[in-house]
């Protein structure tokens, strides 16, 4: 094969392919590979111009089109499908190649493999992609583990290819085998308590004062531009200034109000039990998730989203303007940056509320 691809991407939905987009745009030749051909062939069909990509048609082309040590990124489903990828790769690899997972793992999963692959001479990374999908494509938050030998070969690439904040990568080594997953899933626990804060933030502005959603867009908007500057805050205007092109109302009011869970938030809060660690927070926000996926068992009547919202006659609480919603709430927030070292050091490396993933 003419061109030596210096990492491989196997696994090609939406987030493998714009990771490997990413790297190929910063320069890295990136080999392709994905159980269903199709796909592999409408990414360098449509993006083959972004830099040079080296399409395979098997495991076994995809590992010998792949430059010493080699590297390889999985991105596909985590649990059995994961486990089912690395045992089809691992018996093709040599000593000293390393093996990297950036799905959402369940970190106990992640320190297995790594002891698992550390005995047939095989780096294991489990590395934490924050961003979704656009992240992945223009700079994610990225929080690999493993072995310090697997970072010097990682570090360079996966530091180009992060998001900058004020010209510091978001991106360092988190710690041995499932560090880098254990911070994930926290991150993804904080982020579950952060969405339920927003959520009851704009109930609470919603009924107390009685505010539509393109006015709750704006007072969104202003927070952003304030101490609670996010992306998080930043996408809540953006939803709540969407109108559904069907019908012509907020989109709020008519999308179905059933929120998905990837685990993440799930194991957080079982691993703060296990540690005896009170994480209520991210606790009850789990909850309301859980609840979400039930419309039957929520208390009070069944709200049918082709009706107008009818808020009643209540009046507006005394001292509440519109456009005051301070008044109502006041939600404080910080930037949450952490490097899991012993010492401190990489403290300020990764700014684990950058996208949400």
């Amino acid at each position: 094969m003419a061109t030596r691809a210096q990492i491989g991407v196997t696994g090609l939905a939406v987030m493998g392919r714009n990771l490997a987009r990413n790297l190929a745009r910063h320069g890295y030749a990136v080999a392709l590979h994905n159980r269903t051909q199709a796909r592999t062939d409408s990414l360098v069909a449509e993006h083959g111009d972004e830099g040079t990509f080296v399409p395979t048609t098997s495991v076994e082309e995809f590992i010998a089109s792949l430059e010493r040590p080699r590297r390889v990124v999985i991105m596909v489903k985590a649990g059995a499908p994961t486990d089912a990828v690395i045992d089809e790769l691992a018996p093709l690899m040599e000593q000293g190649d390393i093996l990297i997972d950036c799905g959402n793992a369940h970190f106990a999963d992640t320190r297995r493999r790594e002891a698992a692959l550390r005995e047939q001479g095989l780096h294991f990374v489990g590395a934490g992609v924050s961003g979704g999908e656009e992240g992945a494509l223009l700079g994610p938050s990225i929080m690999p583990g493993g072995s310090a030998e697997s970072y010097a070969s990682l570090g360079p690439m996966f530091e180009q290819i992060a998001a900058q904040v004020d010209g510091t990568p978001c991106c360092t080594h988190i710690g041995p085998d499932g560090a880098g997953h254990f911070v994930k899933m926290v991150h993804n626990g904080i982020e579950y308590a952060d969405m339920q804060l927003i959520a009851e933030a704009y109930d609470l502005l919603r009924q107390g004062l009685q505010a539509e959603p393109a006015e709750l867009a704006k007072i969104f908007a202003q927070w952003n531009n304030g101490d609670l500057e996010s992306f998080l805050i930043e996408i809540t205007a953006d939803v709540l200034g969407h109108v559904d092109a069907a019908t012509g109302r907020p989109f709020v009011d008519v999308v179905l109000d059933q929120a998905e869970q990837k685990g993440t938030g799930r194991w957080t809060v079982q691993t703060a039990l296990d540690l005896g660690i009170p994480v209520t927070g991210i606790a009850e926000a789990t909850f309301a998730r859980a609840l979400s996926a039930h419309p039957d068992q929520r208390a009070g009547r069944t709200v049918d989203p082709a009706r107008p919202r009818d808020n009643g006659p209540r009046s507006r609480p005394r001292g509440l303007r519109r456009g005051r919603a301070e008044s109502v709430v006041r939600v404080q927030s910080r930037r949450v940056r952490t490097g899991l070292r012993p010492d401190g050091s990489g403290e300020r490396r990764i700014r684990l509320e950058h996208q949400p993933g």
